[in-house]
């Protein structure tokens, strides 16, 4: 009975016929869509709101499928879509069959229902525009109706159609492990680009998630059209930029196909990861300032709008040597300097096998009794007595070889059958089989267990150090293996869901070495991200520049680090790197015993300080205002006529206040100080300048106090006074 409804329900709206023009709007965007039943919805126009369809097409404006599928394009063109379906049939002929509105508080949501001719298939295109901020989500839900299995060869979550682009560019994010958000930009030309990563398990070491097209020739951070594009998925993806025979434009984006074709059983339904599209006429700098608005305010971070607290991290203080001595007398130093959290990192745990390395004990989340003899309690209370927080480093992921849970459930680990498993840090290292309920309740159980027997903990360090190296599952079926990567990461989303349903108000930091977890496939369930395991000031100035053109500075974490510093030598004044460190959501890692006194003076002042400005760093509005030479299109030849110097700021909504950061990256005699222009203010506002930070013992600059038009500030600008290695400057406008 359920086949025939089901058969009748898919006749009628094949008999409907109907035209319609949809127009998606934002603030100051729109994404059209033409919509009829006689064929599937196509993209006619993305960009601000000066068109109406009527002259887009009378100007010979193109339309394109907005979901290309296989079977239903000229095969010069790439699909989006591509299915197996049980007869071995790789062909679609999809038509339109319904269409439907919603409105929720702050979006309206329109959705496309496509049916298959010859197939027992559906296919939902979503569309989600923002009332508050320029940014356009999309996503599809594909829905099995037949008798057997069918296979996604391709299944992107979306398509994006610019019609006869001219000297478009791309800017995409390039690093590595501890060089992280590297923007790389390039002039788009004939032929494929393709951007992937294929660890597993993280995706944005390499190349991120993200991408921007510069419409109006060279990137410019504040002006000309922009299209920002983030995939909101943690898992293997592929970007693809085309441009076509007839000099249109094209960005795809979804799961990377490659060794993930997605086995969906009848009945089943697979969601794809949001893509989020924003697009502006203030340069990248206005798409980042949207894209910031929308994670903080449109759910796609958790607890959006709130300030993070202050803290220190015990890692590169004391690594593994923890003892319930020294973690006391680190919260103690927190509390003195003024701060709000102590976090206690790796090395904790384990019971048979101790973890006074990376080589064991993940997964046995006992506490070491060796190290800490009265247990965590202890440590909460002491943390609790000094007017402290207590925060704990976990890695649920993952187990080495060498602990208890492997000893008795070695299956919980991915494997490939009848080969040996590839080990990764610490030669032990291995990822659990998050495709299998057991393991994802293994890891519920775990989390909710610490949290109970310990309701002091208000933070967790939540890191993931180990790609995907052993592709197979014992818990999956055999022609359903091929699923892994996704059914991971679903797992995965699983699990924090049920921790976030017990736990809302815990805050949690995704850490996965570093920025490998900088994404938004996983940010709603998180409060912020580790930007990076290189605490190096100097080093970190560029990698902060790099994310922040996707993430907002409450989602950064940003950490004063130690002097020399361990990975480059480096030796930087205090001053520098907590300036540098102000400027998303400040925080220390290294051992407060080991610094002098005008160190520790030093940032008694910064915290102090940064507490005049956090709500304004933390949720303003973000400014680039001078780019790294190293960062710009055309640097000019080192060493520079004029000082490198790099330069930003934040502005509150209603303009009555800005933080400005600026930080000398090179010092010639012969260099020309610059003039730094401000933007975001009131015009008409007049601003007073408040040194902060200012250096121990020294008197603020001579700009401290003076009060300049916001028009001024604008349009002429400041020397700003960046003398001498490592000089920097930060400012309060009122």
């Amino acid at each position: 009975m359920k086949r025939l409804t089901l058969f009748f329900f898919l006749t009628i709206f094949s008999a409907i016929t109907f035209a319609e023009i949809i127009t998606l709007n934002t603030p100051n965007s729109q994404l059209i869509v033409k919509a009829d039943s006689a064929t599937v919805p196509h993209i006619l126009y993305y960009g601000d709101k000066s068109a109406n369809p009527t002259e887009l097409e009378n100007a010979g404006f193109e339309a394109f499928p907005a979901m290309p599928a296989f079977g239903m394009i000229d095969m010069i063109h790439l699909p989006a879509l591509q299915i197996q379906f049980p007869e071995g049939d790789l062909n679609l002929d999809l038509r339109l069959a319904d269409i439907s509105h919603a409105t929720t508080e702050n979006a309206e949501i329109v959705s496309f229902v496509m049916t298959d001719k010859r197939h027992k298939f559906r296919l939902t295109l979503f569309y989600k525009a923002f009332k508050n901020t320029d940014v356009i989500e999309t996503w599809t839900e594909i829905c099995n109706l037949e008798k057997k299995d069918i296979v996604l060869k391709r299944f992107d979550s979306g398509h994006l159609f610019i019609d006869k682009g001219n000297n478009i560019w791309l800017t995409h994010f390039h690093g590595d492990w501890a060089a992280e958000a590297i923007p790389v930009s390039e002039r788009l030309t004939k032929g494929v680009k393709t951007i992937r990563n294929t660890d597993g398990a993280r995706n944005a070491h390499l190349d991120a998630p993200e991408v921007m097209l510069s419409l109006d020739g060279e990137p410019n951070e504040a002006c000309g059209r922009t299209i920002g594009a983030a995939l909101c998925w943690n898992g293997n993806y592929e970007i693809r930029l085309n441009i076509d025979n007839h000099d249109n434009y094209h960005l795809y984006a979804g799961i990377d196909p490659q060794s993930s074709e997605y086995v969906l059983s009848p009945k089943q339904t697979l969601t794809t990861p949001k893509l989020a599209f924003a697009y502006s006429v203030e340069g990248m700098g206005g798409v980042s300032r949207s894209l910031h608005r929308w994670a903080r305010e449109c759910g796609m971070m958790h607890n959006g709008k709130a300030v993070r607290d202050i803290l220190l991290n015990s890692w590169e203080g004391i690594y593994f040597d923890i003892t319930e001595e020294r973690i006391i007398a680190m919260i103690d130093d927190i509390a003195k300097l003024g701060g709000e959290l102590f976090v206690m990192d790796d090395g904790w745990f384990g019971d048979k096998y101790q973890r006074n390395n990376d080589s064991s004990s993940l997964g046995d989340w006992v506490v070491d009794k060796k190290k800490l003899p009265n247990g965590l309690q202890t440590l909460t209370d002491a943390a609790k007595q000094r007017g402290v927080k207590f925060g704990i480093w976990i890695e649920p992921e993952s187990t080495n070889t060498k602990s208890e849970l492997y000893e008795q459930h070695p299956d919980w680990v991915l494997q490939a059958a009848n080969k040996n498993l590839n080990l990764g840090r610490g030669g032990t290292q291995v990822v659990l089989d998050l495709t299998n309920p057991k393991v994802q309740d293994f890891i519920v159980n775990t989390v909710d267990k610490l949290l109970s027997e310990n309701p002091d903990i208000a933070y967790i360090k939540w890191d993931a150090n180990a790609s995907i190296q052993n592709y197979g599952s014992t818990y999956l079926p055999k022609h359903k293996q091929s699923n892994i990567y996704i059914d991971y990461h679903l797992g995965l989303i699983s699990v924090l869901e049920r921790i976030r349903k017990k736990y809302p108000d815990i805050v949690i930091q995704n850490c996965a070495s570093g920025g490998g977890r900088a994404n938004y496939g996983l940010m709603p369930y998180f409060d912020e991200f580790w930007v990076s395991d290189n605490n190096d000031a100097l080093q970190r100035i560029f990698i902060q520049w790099g994310t922040s053109y996707f993430f907002p500075a409450n989602l950064m974490a940003q950490h004063i680090g130690g002097s020399p510093y361990h990975m480059t030598g480096r030796i930087v004044p205090i001053k520098f790197r907590a300036d540098v460190a102000m400027s998303g959501r400040l925080g220390m890692e290294l051992q407060p015993k080991n610094m002098t006194e005008q160190e520790l003076q030093q940032c008694r002042i910064a915290i102090k300080d940064y507490k005049q400005i956090r709500e304004i760093v933390q949720l303003g509005n973000l400014y680039r205002l001078v780019a790294p030479k190293a960062f710009q299109v055309h640097p000019e030849p080192l060493p520079p006529a004029e000082q490198d110097i790099v330069a930003l700021m934040y502005v509150t909504d209603n303009r009555e206040q800005a933080v400005v950061f600026a930080y000398s990256l090179s010092q010639f005699q012969y260099q020309k100080p610059q003039r730094v222009k401000f933007s975001g203010l009131d015009p008409e506002k007049q601003y007073t300048l408040k040194e902060l930070n200012i250096k121990a013992g020294e008197k603020p600059c001579t700009l401290d106090g003076k009060t300049f038009s916001g028009d001024f500030l604008m349009n002429n600008g400041i020397l700003l006074p960046l003398n001498g290695d490592y000089a920097s400057r930060v400012f309060l406008l009122n």
